[in-house]
């Protein structure tokens, strides 16, 4: 009964014409904001939140409300929602590149005060001012985006680190640790995106198609699509798993690629800290990056600067060139610091021409770096000239 009298008190806010819910509100929203608060304990206060709102703000909010999870909307802090919305907005006034936007892209891609399951937690007013400064100057989206990404380790304090209390930590957790994983540094990255008015999303994969583990990194939208980037900044749309994601399995719930959304899409992101939730919606992206490893591959051969190189493991140096000597280990692929690919060998019941292969840069040196039999990181160093090169390492 009382949240059928709130929910009257909120229709008769605005008996004028427009939504029942307040002037500002799309009328579209009334069946959403309905269903919303139909069972929510605190329909009240969610009610004077949006009737309290600046009006100018209360589509933004209204959208919030009517997409959050039902866990949010039962129990987060109603200051935290009122201050991200009211900071998002002003990102809005502020860059000519979130003015611009399209209200889809702002709604679901700017203004969203979550990534992912992490803890809510009030970053978007320490970020809006953390980010300013690096986004001053800047003209278009693209070159905010860069700006933001490369100054971000430096802004926030945070590196990768393993031993990260969680997975899916938030901001604040992980700059209170000065670590992450992938997961909370891509978190990190998206709302430092958005905190500028820059469309950010999470994405991400189970599992390689080859088992070895997942991975997340972000995506970021201008020039009227999505941009793939990491937080250890390179250049968009270059990333060391891009031949893995080439390789991604579409339809494949362990090994396709998907991105989040705040707003409902019939799917749900495959959360491998969360398994059994189905709390954070997604899109699956896998064509998407099959398509453009394909292209990237035929471009780098076409351009002939890159040549094949095979990496092959083995039990010992005894064993090599035969197939039962070869060994399964995950190893990755450094040109100096930067990390430029990654696999797992193939084991002796697979085909001896079934080797590790990548396309590496002509006239550079390549360490490949795994952990041997006795659990020691080990490398081996090999200098790719202009023919192709068969590299081996050795557990023993």
């Amino acid at each position: 009964m009382k949240t059928f009298l709130t929910l009257l008190l909120c229709l008769g806010l605005c008996a004028c014409g427009g939504s029942r819910y307040g002037g500002g509100i799309p009328v579209a929203y009334d069946p959403l904001l309905d269903a919303a608060l139909a069972d929510c304990p605190r329909a009240d206060s969610l009610c004077r939140l949006l009737r309290d709102t600046p009006r100018p703000q209360r589509e933004a909010m209204a959208y919030l409300i009517a997409y959050m999870p039902q866990g949010d909307r039962d129990t987060m802090r109603l200051d935290l929602l009122r201050e991200n919305v009211e900071y998002a907005c002003l990102a809005r006034e502020r860059y000519p590149w979130t003015k611009a936007l399209p209200d889809s892209l702002f709604l679901n891609e700017v203004l969203p005060y979550a990534v992912v399951d992490e803890v809510r937690d009030g970053w978007r007013r320490d970020f809006f001012e953390r980010f300013a400064s690096c986004v001053a100057g800047c003209r278009t989206m693209e070159e905010a985006a860069g700006a933001v990404n490369r100054s971000i380790r430096t802004a926030v304090g945070v590196e990768y680190d393993t031993r990260r209390e969680k997975t899916n930590q938030s901001p604040v957790e992980s700059m209170r640790q000065g670590m992450a994983s992938c997961t909370g540094l891509s978190v990190l990255l998206v709302d430092a995106l958005r905190a500028v008015g820059i469309p950010a999303r999470f994405v991400g994969t189970p599992a390689w198609h080859d088992d070895r583990g997942n991975h997340s990194w972000t995506e970021v939208w201008f020039d009227g699509g999505w941009h793939f980037t990491e937080y250890y900044f390179t250049d968009f749309d270059r990333a060391w798993f891009l031949a893995d994601a080439g390789q991604a399995v579409e339809g494949d719930r362990a090994h396709g690629i998907y991105a989040v959304s705040f707003r409902p899409t019939g799917d749900w992101f495959p959360m491998v800290w969360s398994e059994a939730s189905r709390s954070v919606n997604g899109v699956e992206v896998t064509r998407r990056y099959r398509d453009f490893s394909a292209a990237n591959t035929e471009a780098l051969l076409a351009r002939g600067t890159v040549v094949p190189v095979t990496f092959t493991m083995y039990r010992n140096a005894a064993a090599e060139g035969t197939s039962a000597g070869r060994v399964e280990a995950n190893v990755d692929i450094f040109c100096g610091a930067e990390q430029v690919g990654g696999g797992r060998t193939a084991g002796p019941v697979r085909d001896l021409n079934d080797g590790l292969s990548f396309l590496l840069e002509k006239h550079k040196t390549y360490t490949f770096r795994y952990e041997n039999a006795r659990g020691e990181a080990a490398e081996v160093t090999a200098a790719v000239g202009d023919g192709s090169l068969m590299v081996s390492g050795y557990m023993e």
